[in-house]
């Protein structure tokens, strides 16, 4: 079975610096890459990945078992240190949710890896096989979904989404490590529209919508009555959508 001792995470917003975190937390060191902002000096080219990093650190939930772990997360930006990902066994793309930016970023990614290195997404509902397509037989072999869900480190599920030609044996070991390594519950899902969970949790949202108006309620009191009064999390119906 692979082993997987390095990773590196591409996308340091909320979804990407805790994905990173938590691979901290299982003393995994990481590599976390953002892009570099529009015309910044020396000094400042990586302004959005330390940003994200320091949210992560001050995330309330804590997103690090505890803070002196965030020094296994080594920072950087996709024009200096994409070389830095031959390093690596797993590499996971979490930038914006726009087909067109995952697959420009994978490009420059492709020729970087090393030979049978784990590349997923964390696509959250994007075909996964339209992702990679065109790419080289060995990233599609090498390549699938890993939909963490937020906060990563709190949030059991963890949806895999093979495509039809990925390699079942990093499948499996992917698995493995997100069972053993990440305290994770694995659920197998078909590359189609929003998975599973998602899927689940858009047909809740717009039941309660079309309730909503049944019922005249106002959004105050939609997310009061569906927050922590029902065992929900306090982001409740709106808010939640707010947040994704």
């Amino acid at each position: 079975m692979k082993r997987i001792h390095k990773v590196a995470v591409l996308g340091a917003g909320t979804m990407g610096a805790r994905i990173a975190a938590h691979f901290a937390n299982a003393g995994i060191p990481t590599h976390l890459l953002d892009i570099v902002p529009p015309n910044a000096d020396a000094s400042m080219r990586n302004k959005f990945v330390a940003a994200g990093l320091d949210a992560a650190l001050k995330s309330k939930p804590a997103a690090f078992f505890e803070p002196a772990l965030a020094s296994l997360i080594t920072i950087g930006n996709f024009e200096d240190d994409l070389k830095k990902l031959a390093e690596v066994d797993w590499i996971i793309e979490a930038v914006v949710e726009d087909l067109s930016i995952k697959r420009e970023l994978l490009k420059r990614v492709e020729t970087l890896r090393r030979p049978g290195a784990i590349i997923t997404t964390n696509t959250s509902g994007l075909p996964v096989a339209k992702i990679a397509e065109g790419f080289s037989d060995d990233f599609r072999r090498c390549w699938f979904g890993t939909h963490f869900f937020n906060p990563p480190r709190y949030m059991r599920l963890l949806e895999i989404i093979p495509t039809a030609e990925t390699d079942r044996s990093l499948l499996e070991a992917v698995a493995w490590f997100a069972d053993v390594r990440l305290g994770k519950g694995v659920v197998f899902a078909k590359d189609t529209p929003n998975f599973i969970a998602n899927r689940i949790g858009t047909f809740s949202v717009l039941n309660v919508m079309r309730l909503m108006q049944q019922m005249d309620l106002t959004i105050e009191e939609v997310d009061a009555l569906t927050g922590q009064a029902v065992g929900w999390p306090k982001s409740a119906t709106f808010r939640t959508i707010d947040l994704v």
